[in-house]
């Protein structure tokens, strides 16, 4: 019987990718022989590596996609107002069935995205999906502010479509830029910089009420000569038509922008360890890429020698579903993601409640279109309303959790945020009929901050940590499509029950009772919170559990399957 060969280690071979905002790690330790060492070592340089403007760029590529997924959610509202105007002459506003079915659709599709991006970016490679939803997003907008009906098709039913395809790539966007920034981040500062990414959303819906803003005035001329918008025709309609194409194609320009960085992304040293293992495949495509081939083609024995040894040597299990179902029927890593998964559920199901109370609070600051004497004046005050309301608590709370995230915690914050929200929904349900304007003002605004600097923010950023590296795009993905799930619920169920019982003089009786209800999801979201660890300043292998060691009989399986496949080969 001939000896068995000795077990040799063939060098690494360079990975595609790597730019100025994305540097390549794996490349960086080739010369190490043992996989597992070589592995160490590219995690420890970016786990201890001092903050500087890569980190910068990082977080700014990451978070265009967020500016401009903000933009395009929050400018529903005011393209809704403004097609009101164009398509319904006479009338001046929207059917109630349409109004909802336009802001929900946006919802139904970035479910589907966060679910099918989460789980691709597992299976194929962050590398290989980041990039494409923003070309979707792009794609999307572009058809949507190009949109016109015909005598055969209806411009709300193309506005759906394009508005279900957009969500679709914002829900992408979701898992994908989280768990990108979190394998590239250093360990230190880890929040701080997830947290810059998910805060770009408060710019973003700040540039959107300006861009309205200047379009409005743009046109002020045309919509001052009509008084209101259900008599606004002719060259005012022409004017408003023209306005909301402007204010949703603007939301491609950052897309463009940010798309090149994408694409041209390595994949994180992570995933390229634990979860591709195909070191030979990634160095043809390099050659293949230089050469301006669409694809590398490299030797199959060489192919299929590299992968056996990464298979032996690299101690991370291999992802499958059965190591999918096995890894989440522990306790302690189902009850994770159930703390994941359900505070971001019963966040949303309020987060999106809140904004209910926006006509009052408009009334109050003195921009209410109710006494508006022309189209002008109520797209204006529109414009100048949205802008307060943003301002007033939304960016503040996004950034003081950004400098405190890695200090005070996540968990910390969360907890925090939920306790206190509970408290001021408890407030304005029970003294809704009660209390001043002002004093709902002082409410609305305290829970604006408290949001945003709470749940809102580590509901995105904890998926991103917790989870091992072969899951933790899809983890990602279910967290926040649970989050989606509550806000549809939150919108089209509960929120609807403020009219049981309207009357022309009280529109919204159950305004009380809906705030009621919404007190209770959050604290629901204080207990969600107990499942969840506090994860600043700890590497995602201590946080992922990914020391866990496969059981004996799955171990002897994933060993028999290795086995079998090379002698096949």
């Amino acid at each position: 019987m001939a000896d068995a060969a000795p077990k040799t280690s063939a060098y690494a071979h360079k990975t595609s990718g790597g730019n100025n905002a994305y540097h390549n790690f794996h490349n960086d330790f080739l010369h190490i022989q043992d996989a597992n060492e070589r592995r160490r070592l590219a995690l420890a340089e970016i786990d201890k590596a001092p903050f500087g403007w890569y980190h910068v760029r990082a977080c700014i590529v990451a978070g265009i996609g967020f500016f401009t997924d903000s933009y395009d959610i929050f400018a529903v509202s005011l393209l809704n107002v403004m097609l009101g105007i164009v398509y319904y002459p006479g009338v001046g506003t929207l059917p109630s069935s349409s109004d909802s079915a336009i802001k929900l659709s946006t919802s139904a599709g970035t479910v589907i995205g966060q679910l099918a991006f989460g789980y691709l970016a597992d299976r194929v490679g962050r590398k290989r999906m980041y990039g494409l939803e923003l070309i979707i997003i792009i794609f999307a907008t572009l058809g949507q502010a190009l949109s016109s009906g015909s005598p055969s098709v209806n411009i709300i039913g193309l506005i759906i479509f394009w508005r279900v395809l957009l969500g679709v790539g914002i829900g992408g966007d979701y898992p994908l830029s989280s768990i990108i920034t979190s394998e590239f981040a250093t360990t230190k500062w880890r929040g701080a910089m997830m947290g810059a990414v998910f805060a770009m959303q408060g710019i973003g819906q700040m540039v959107c009420a300006f861009v309205m803003l200047f379009v409005t005035l743009g046109f002020r001329e045309q919509l001052s000569v009509s008084s209101k918008p259900a008599n606004c025709d002719g060259y005012c309609a022409i004017a408003v038509d023209k306005m909301w194409r402007t204010l949703i194609g603007f939301g491609a320009v950052p897309a463009c922008i940010a798309l090149y960085y994408r694409l041209t992304i390595p994949e994180t040293p992570r995933y390229t360890f634990d979860v591709g293992r195909d070191v030979e495949k990634a160095a043809d495509d390099v050659k293949a890429y230089i050469s301006g081939k669409p694809e590398g083609q490299p030797d199959d024995i060489a192919r299929i020698r590299a992968r056996k040894e990464a298979q032996i040597q690299i101690d991370i299990p291999e992802a499958s579903w059965s190591d999918f179902i096995r890894h989440y029927s522990i306790p302690k890593n189902g009850l994770l993601l159930f703390g994941t998964a359900g505070s971001w559920f019963v966040l949303d199901v309020a987060f999106y409640g809140l904004s209910l109370n926006n006509a009052t609070i408009l009334d109050v600051i003195g921009y209410s279109t109710k006494n508006a004497r022309s189209t002008y004046e109520v797209l204006y005050n529109t414009a100048i309303g949205n802008l307060i309301i943003v301002l007033a608590g939304a960016v503040p709370g996004y950034w003081v959790s950004v400098a405190t995230l890695d200090t005070l915690g996540r968990k910390t914050i969360q907890m925090g945020g939920f306790i206190i929200l509970t408290i001021l929904f408890i407030v304005m349900g029970f003294s809704y009929w009660h209390i001043s304007s002002n004093a709902l003002l002082a409410i609305y605004v305290l829970a604006q901050f408290f949001f945003n600097f709470g749940p809102n923010m580590t509901t995105f950023i904890v998926p991103g940590e917790v989870f091992p590296t072969r899951y933790r795009s899809t983890s990602h993905g279910i967290s926040a499509a649970s989050g989606k799930v509550g806000s549809i619920i939150g919108q089209g169920a509960i929120a609807t029950l403020r009219t049981r019982g309207a009357t022309k003089e009280q529109p919204a009786p159950w305004m009380d009772h809906v705030l009621e209800i919404y007190a209770l999801f959050m604290l629901l979201g204080v207990f969600t919170t107990l499942f969840i660890p506090e994860t600043k300043r700890k590497t995602l292998e201590e946080l992922s559990g990914e020391d866990q060691p496969l059981p004996t009989s799955a171990a002897e399986a994933s060993s028999r399957s290795s086995n079998t496949k090379t002698v096949e080969s």
